[in-house]
């Protein structure tokens, strides 16, 4: 069973950053890709960025720009870096996998809270 677990979020002051961090339990080139999502009080679950195997990386609009998507294979370990934060970026964020072609699966972390207020 595939495993994913984040780290690094926390309470940060407008205009501050933060990196959050995903670690798999199994090697993370076995994924299609992954990425992070967000869930704010209230509303949908929302895309904030993904990142391919080959490490082609795409970015909502709402954060492109301000967050970069990277990885670390050698650690099996996935991150967010979130630059300029603003007080609608308050939200849990979650690690996503996405795994196989045709039947595909999709795993989720547990999720970490960000939460930006002065």
């Amino acid at each position: 069973q595939v495993r994913l677990v984040e780290s690094g979020g926390g309470l940060v002051q407008p205009g501050g950053s933060l990196r959050l961090s995903c670690g798999a339990s199994e090697n993370i080139f076995s994924f299609n890709s992954m990425g992070w999502h967000r869930q704010a009080p209230g509303k949908e679950r929302e895309w904030v960025a993904s990142i391919s195997t080959e490490g082609t990386t795409n970015y909502g609009d709402s954060v492109k720009g301000r967050f970069t998507i990277s990885r670390d294979d050698a650690k099996n370990t996935v991150y967010l870096q979130m630059n300029s934060l603003k007080p609608e970026d308050t939200a849990v964020y979650y690690c996503k996998a996405t795994k196989g072609y045709g039947l595909v699966n999709f795993y989720w972390g547990q999720g970490t809270q960000v939460t930006v207020s002065s």
